[in-house]
């Protein structure tokens, strides 16, 4: 009898060259209630895994086409959530420590004994199980706390909450400094729901509007006919939080009236005559080295000192590649339900590409793409085919030329850089590209491909 019931079975790859091993494990398996697939090399053992999210892969460390750490590896890139048993002849210290480092939960030794197995799978599913309810409380608690936005679980987004809790309850002013796309307004949000003041007013502005007038209006109030016939964001805000966007923009004579917010706690409204008490935290952010801008002389040096002394860097998502997976089903849930659609998440082969992108608009860019993926999908589940054409190396089109030969040889350069991007072990990619290394080798030095 099953030891599972439907709903909770769970699938299992075996990954073992020796055909009577292979094939004993897989009937044991089937009969313990376990969905079971099985493959006999490494790139088998690849191919399976991109099409198929398994819960664990049981996989023989001697392999024909290579080794089973190595092959571990290569697994959780296509899927971060895969549990892992190594098999192999002789548990010495050594390869032990190895496939401990690249990830293994455990280990068993030939020849396999099924009852060892069995205890060490139930241990095994039984950790899975608690941490991905860790994973889901964590998510939970970011929701209960304001962070309900801020998705992903890497090292460098851990370390990075732990900073905006500390500095958010001290309620000092803060500078936050990241590229363009990375979610500066975001974490300040959370900033300002994790204060004191975090049921108040949260107002942004860009430093960037123009005319001048109409945004220091914007900010500090405006009087016309002898009434405060407008209060900007500063005294409307009350204790609560002002957000400056791109503070760097902000004109010179805009900084110094800063300046008096931050050091007095008053402004000057447009055409008054007499300052008006302020309150609220202050917020801002840029993606420019403030400091070069005071030494070029479009900063000024005050304002530079009082804004800098709490700064926090926002990573940009290349640092934090681990969280794509959990980004992407954040943003296909919620474009799913905005389009009416029932895409419910996306492919192991998509997952690898989006990891393997350059995202040099970041968050805000892979959220664009998701968007336009779930548009795109015809299915549950995105596929490669679904997303934007220049993610995926495909684009842009091909030069505007009649001649032949440049054409062919900016289609092979777009090509190669699609392959190698997806297969950055360059003996595969020559592989795919049904080429010799060394011809490959070639081709990149003649093509001046960027690596």
């Amino acid at each position: 009898m099953s030891r599972f019931s439907p709903r909770s079975r769970r699938s299992v790859l075996v990954v073992e060259d020796e055909e009577i091993i292979r094939t004993s494990l897989q009937e044991f398996l089937l009969g313990e209630g376990y969905e079971v697939q099985v493959a006999a090399s490494a790139t088998e053992a690849t191919q399976h895994v991109k099409q198929t999210d398994f819960s664990v892969a049981i996989c023989d460390v001697q392999l024909p086409d290579g080794d089973g750490v190595k092959l571990l590896r290569r697994m959780h890139q296509y899927n971060p959530n895969l549990f892992v048993l190594i098999i192999t002849a002789y548990a010495t210290v050594e390869n032990s420590v190895e496939a401990f480092k690249a990830g293994a939960f455990d280990y068993l030794t030939k020849p396999v004994r099924f009852e060892d197995l069995c205890n060490k799978l139930d241990r095994l599913f039984e950790f899975r199980d608690m941490h991905l309810e860790n994973l889901a409380l964590r998510r939970e608690l970011q929701r209960i706390d304001g962070f309900e936005q801020i998705v992903g679980s890497s090292r460098a987004l851990t370390e990075l909450q732990a900073t905006i809790r500390k500095v958010a309850v001290t309620n000092s002013n803060v500078l936050l400094v990241g590229e363009t796309g990375t979610g500066k307004e975001l974490y300040a949000r959370a900033i300002h729901a994790g204060g004191p003041s975090g049921d108040e007013r949260f107002l942004a502005a860009s430093c960037g509007t123009r005319p001048i007038e109409l945004l220091e209006a914007q900010l500090f109030g405006a009087v016309r006919g002898g009434t405060n016939e407008q209060p900007g964001i500063f005294r409307h805000a009350g204790s609560g939080t002002v957000f400056l966007d791109e503070i760097a923009e902000l004109p010179m004579g805009t900084q110094s009236e800063l300046v008096r917010a931050i050091e007095y706690h008053e402004t000057m409204p447009v055409g008054g005559s007499e300052t008006v008490p302020v309150q609220p935290r202050i917020i801002v952010s840029t993606t420019r080295d403030l400091l070069r801008e005071v030494a070029e002389g479009r900063f000024q040096e005050d304002l530079f000192y009082r804004l800098d002394g709490v700064k926090i860097r926002i990573p940009p998502l290349r640092e934090r590649l681990d969280d794509i997976p959990e980004l992407v089903e954040y943003f296909v849930a919620r474009h799913s339900k905005s389009m009416g659609k029932r895409v419910t998440g996306a492919s192991s082969e998509t997952i690898r590409l989006l990891t393997s992108a350059e995202w040099k608009g970041n968050v805000r860019q892979l959220d664009n793409a998701i968007e336009r993926a779930v548009m795109m999908s015809d299915g549950t589940h995105i596929e490669p085919q679904d997303l934007p054409p220049e993610l995926l190396g495909i684009g842009p089109p091909l030069p505007d030329t009649d001649e032949l030969r440049s054409a062919l040889r900016h289609y092979e350069r777009m090509h190669i850089t699609r392959v190698l991007r997806q297969w950055p072990d360059k003996r595969e990619a020559a592989k795919r590209l049904k080429l010799g290394l060394s011809s490959l080798y070639r081709k990149i030095e003649e093509l001046d491909i960027d690596l």
